[in-house]
């Protein structure tokens, strides 16, 4: 399988996936920063370029994995599958709905195959709290409070406010709209750095009978790394969840269950929910599996993420 990965950015986690993998045979990269390509050439072996028409026309790619800018999204994934390519679409989808609405139609009109990297949906303790809330395990979910908090880690992500919810916030959204749906209300309030470089925002979302508090900071010194996790409270019984994390999204976890007769530690599989959204698709590709993280799916998510993000920016 031959891969052309798109970015330089968040495109390094991709890469260092792929590089471990023996069913991708070759990859090249894209990128607009010579010194940015010489890095990832000298550090995994992969073939550079910085002419993206030629990466995207090359019939001998079987997936453009699309790690640009969001505000790219769209354009490249479509001119992608217009040229006859499966293209893998880093989260969010686009920055607008009529966009992803777009890629949508294209992707249909086409008959490409499209994935979004929805990752959290792989996520083993995200897995756990959907079944929970889906067989009733501890009752209805009262709330759920999601915290993340990172260092500005990837080469070309500020997380400013303007970039914060499309950019840091959107997975934790696509598990809230999966849980729970669309919200009822929406509250927001956001902080930026003086710097012009990180922002926190800090989210309330109500529903009939539960709510949801949301909040990410980009504030944290680069030592700290990537932590976070989550708390959903159910009418008989606690799920907490705690990671950390560096650039790739591996780390350390932790899931406990908190009842009326005590606590357990529920074991999670070590493999990270990026490596196993790349299994997926490359699962899809090959014909074995049906896909979990199609455009279409993200829809919902992505309108609630539109909505903080015009809200932070206001």
């Amino acid at each position: 399988m031959k891969i052309a990965l798109l970015g330089t950015g968040f495109g390094r986690a991709h890469a260092a996936d792929f590089a471990d993998r023996s069913d991708v045979d070759e990859v090249v990269v894209f990128g607009r920063t010579p010194e940015k390509l010489a890095e990832l050439r000298d550090q995994f072996g992969f073939a550079t370029s910085t002419d993206l028409d030629a990466v995207i026309a090359d019939a001998s790619v079987d997936l453009v994995d699309i790690c640009l800018p969001t505000r790219l999204h769209a354009e490249v994934a479509v001119r992608a599958m217009e040229a006859g390519r499966d293209v893998l679409i880093e989260l969010p989808l686009a920055t607008t709905l009529d966009d992803a609405h777009r890629i949508v139609d294209v992707q249909h009109a086409t008959g490409r195959r499209a994935f979004v990297d929805m990752f959290s949906r792989f996520s083993s303790a995200n897995l756990q709290l959907e079944q929970a809330v889906s067989d009733q395990r501890y009752g209805p979910v009262q709330s759920l409070e999601i915290e993340g908090r990172t260092a500005l880690l990837w080469p070309g992500y500020d997380l400013s406010l303007d970039t914060l919810a499309l950019d840091m916030m959107h997975a934790d959204f696509d598990l809230i709209t999966r849980l729970l749906g669309r919200p009822d209300t929406i509250h927001v309030v956001g902080t930026a750095s003086p710097t012009g470089r990180g922002s926190a925002a800090a989210v309330l979302l109500g529903y009939p009978d539960a709510f949801v508090r949301c909040t990410s900071s980009a504030l944290m010194p680069q030592p700290y790394g990537m932590r976070g996790g989550w708390r959903a409270t159910f009418t008989d019984g606690v799920l907490e969840y705690a990671m950390r994390a560096d650039f790739t999204g591996q780390g350390p976890s932790t899931l406990i269950e908190y009842t009326t007769t005590g606590d357990r530690a529920i074991d999670l599989p070590a493999t990270s929910p990026y490596e196993a959204m790349i299994q997926h698709v490359l699962s899809c590709l090959a014909g074995d599996a049906d896909n979990l993280i199609e455009p279409t799916s993200a829809l919902p998510a992505l309108e609630l993420t539109l909505n903080i993000h015009q809200r932070l920016n206001n």
